[in-house]
């Protein structure tokens, strides 16, 4: 499972990166930006488990998008803790690669047909839910 989850994983990052390639964002930054869109202000660890993202990863990523100016960042009570939100411009940048996504969503959708987007959405959620909430163990 876990090797036939990966090497589709693989496939469809290719396929995204792919399209977004012009935009200059790559899949993963994207994703951030749309979670951080959706979530307003979040902890960085809150961040992680929403998108069941390595710590490593996800403060490497980051460092990528609040260079750019797409992240703002701020310090919450606990000086160890990191609140992050999109910024102006990660919205804007967001607004401007978001038609590009939804073309690659609509290209898979159509191929996959209705049914089985959302079949595959919805199995590929509980499959998360499964092994990110509880540390794997089933």
């Amino acid at each position: 499972m876990c090797a036939s989850f990966r090497r589709t994983a693989r496939a469809l990052t290719s396929f995204y990166e792919e399209a977004l390639r012009p935009t200059g964002l790559r899949a993963t930054q994207l994703t951030i930006l749309q979670a951080l869109s959706r979530a307003g202000e979040v902890s960085q660890g809150r961040l992680g488990g929403i998108l069941a993202m390595d710590s490593t990863s996800l403060t490497r990523t980051l460092a990528i998008l609040r260079r750019r100016g797409w992240v703002a960042e701020r310090r919450g009570k606990d000086l160890r803790e990191r609140l992050l939100r999109l910024s102006r411009g990660g919205a804007a940048k967001l607004k401007r690669t978001t038609p590009v996504w939804d073309g690659v969503q609509a290209r898979l959708s159509a191929k996959l047909g209705e049914r089985g987007w959302k079949n595959l959405l919805r199995l590929t959620n509980q499959v998360t839910d499964l092994v990110a909430d509880k540390g794997g163990a089933l």
